[in-house]
């Protein structure tokens, strides 16, 4: 009985970092966007479903066949971050001044247009698709089961976090991002673009929306125009966990909300699961305001 408990116990828990690691990938977006241009772009998830349609389509011509598995995720990469850049050059940046309700009521409007923009599409429409799988090899043993989409979810969230990584800490660009966010004025005095380098951190959080949109179609086997809400909002909720502004809390609050998720559904029900999820939100502002990793800002009056 106790192996049984003990298997069950480290099943839920793969799937926990599975899960996690797709809420990680599409909070990074959430804390890049807020940590250079002070805005919760909620458009990101649905930046998720353009990404999971681009793909289906590309899988339904191509076929579920390496080749074609690629080509549908440097398709999405490709459509998504063009949409960042034209969200962000049509719909933020003339309000970049402006109140920042202003920004949020301008996100929420995006957010919605997406999605009801794809539902009248006559080639898309409102009803759910079932989302052409690959052929996977599963790993079994006696109380433990780990599918080939899990495993590749977990490598290819891995190679894209670690590539995030490096691009803002050994790249120019990434040199700018973290100038551009420190201080945006200082940093367009000293010759950066600041415009240029907000363009391609909504483009680079789009990238990796669209990823998460693929690897979560992948996981749950369908897409809809209505798909990257509860994702984009719980992606949301782990940036806030993590520490909004903080790529390591981002990672972080990802993969600890997507095991919180899978434990309950495993060992309580998963009608508690969501509000556990947003429950154990609540308790850690209230103890630490800053999520986790997050740092302290003092606002100068």
């Amino acid at each position: 009985m106790e192996m049984a408990d003990g298997g069950i116990f480290v099943q839920q828990l793969i799937n926990g970092l599975s899960l996690g690691s797709i809420y990680a990938l599409i909070a990074l977006g959430y804390t890049m966007v807020y940590g250079i241009v002070r805005l919760i772009n909620f458009a990101h998830g649905d930046i998720l479903m353009v990404g999971a349609y681009t793909g289906y389509f590309i899988l339904i011509r191509f076929g579920v066949t390496p080749v074609g598995v690629a080509a549908a995720f440097v398709a999405a990469m490709t459509v998504c971050a063009l949409l960042g850049i034209l969200i962000e050059r049509f719909a933020y940046r003339p309000l970049r001044s402006a109140p920042r309700l202003n920004s949020l009521i301008t996100a929420i409007a995006v957010s919605l247009i997406l999605q009801n923009g794809f539902r009248v599409l006559p080639f898309i429409g409102p009803n759910p698709r079932s989302f052409p799988q690959p052929e996977t090899v599963s790993m079994s043993f006696d109380f433990l089961s780990i599918s080939g989409i899990q495993i590749a979810v977990i490598i290819v969230s891995l190679i894209l976090m670690t590539g995030l990584t490096l691009i803002i800490n050994f790249t120019r660009r990434g040199k700018a991002m973290r100038a551009v966010s420190f201080d945006m004025q200082t940093a367009s005095l000293m010759g950066i673009s600041v415009n240029g380098t907000i363009s391609f951190t909504f483009a680079l959080g789009s990238v990796l929306a669209a990823a998460g949109g693929l690897l979560y179609a992948f996981s749950y086997h369908q897409v809809s125009p209505t798909m990257g809400t509860m994702p984009g909002l719980k992606a949301f909720v782990a940036a806030v966990f993590g520490g909004i502004g903080s790529v390591p809390g981002a990672m972080l609050g990802g993969v600890i909300l997507g095991t919180a998720e899978t434990m309950t559904k495993g060992f309580l029900s998963s009608q508690y699961a969501d509000a556990i999820s947003f429950s154990i939100l609540i308790i850690i502002l209230l103890v630490k305001p800053a999520g986790i990793l997050g740092k302290k800002v003092r606002v100068k009056v």
